[in-house]
């Protein structure tokens, strides 16, 4: 074992002074390790940037025009690829929103939840879905061809002016409301808080979307109409009053309008009464109208 050692010591001391300070100095380098061995190692070069490193000066000058067409691809690879990372304008959320946006998030959130709470008559299964007849039968009383229907009946058997010019002005008035509301449906596009499909009345009326409500406006309408030029008791007033709440309050109930749609029909509805009085037909002119409708007028009479 000592000849051993005696024989490692002569070796090392016939080994070079430079050779001895290198091992010395790979010990010490702690990159040397097998860990590290990969932070050593030169970057690699693809193919064709070697190429293109060692392309000669006289050949980019023989071929000026192939950088543009390279550039021009990455360009517009590059916009296809952003444009693939964008995100559609529902899914993005706005960092800094104003107080109104929040206000008006906040008050349709509320819309929405107070209007499906209230949708108990939506369908057959739903807690007054026994009930849904009845509902149905009571917004059917606001439909826009039931009261332009009945306004012709009545006006067909009518006798006197004043029971006629009240009629004339009557069914002008609802041919107003289904065409405005119609016309504010058709720009809003404002669906119901539950997805049903409308009926067939409601395509011949053109009531096929949420916003504003049709049945509300035009029972306000109607009940505004009737309480200025008929002479009714005050229970009957009362009456007329809440039927055409609970005209508005049934088609919530049944799922097919929002709380603010019923609101902002009534406005309407008051809105259409009072431009009807603005433009009030006189007698003569109704019966002028009578008298076109029935093809029996004649100018020279």
């Amino acid at each position: 074992m000592s000849g051993y050692i005696k024989d490692t010591k002569w070796e090392k001391s016939k080994m070079p002074a430079h050779q001895s300070r290198s091992r010395t100095r790979d010990r010490g380098n702690v990159l040397n390790r097998p860990e590290f061995m990969s932070l050593n190692q030169p970057l690699r070069t693809s193919n064709a940037e070697v190429r293109g490193l060692t392309r000669r000066p006289g050949q980019m000058k023989h071929q000026p025009s192939q950088q543009p067409e390279y550039t021009q691809e990455s360009t517009e690879s590059g916009k296809d690829r952003r444009e693939s990372l964008k995100l559609p304008e529902e899914d993005c959320m706005q960092l800094n929103p104003s107080f109104k946006g929040i206000a008006m998030n906040s008050l349709l959130a509320i819309d929405i939840c107070l209007s499906k709470r209230l949708g108990v008559c939506a369908y057959t299964s739903s807690p007054w879905g026994s009930v849904r007849s009845m509902v149905t039968l009571l917004a059917l009383t606001g439909h826009g061809i039931t009261w332009i229907c009945g306004t012709l009946l009545c006006l067909t058997r009518s006798n006197t002016l004043a029971g006629q010019e009240v009629l004339v002005n009557l069914l002008l008035a609802l041919i107003l409301d289904v065409m405005t509301v119609a016309g504010v449906q058709k720009l809003v596009k404002r669906k119901g808080p539950w997805e049903m499909s409308p009926g067939f009345l409601d395509y011949v009326a053109m009531d096929v979307y949420s916003f504003p409500a049709a049945h509300a406006s035009r029972a306000a309408m109607v009940a505004k109409f009737l309480l200025s030029h008929l002479v009714l008791a005050v229970p009957l007033r009362i009456l007329l009053v809440l039927w055409a709440f609970l005209v508005g309050m049934s088609r919530v109930m049944l799922g097919r309008h929002h709380l603010t749609d019923m609101a902002c029909g009534f406005a309407l509805g008051f809105l259409h009464y009072s431009l009807v009085e603005m433009v009030w037909l006189s007698s003569s002119a109704c019966q002028t109208l009578i008298s076109i409708g029935t093809l029996s007028w004649s100018p020279f009479y």
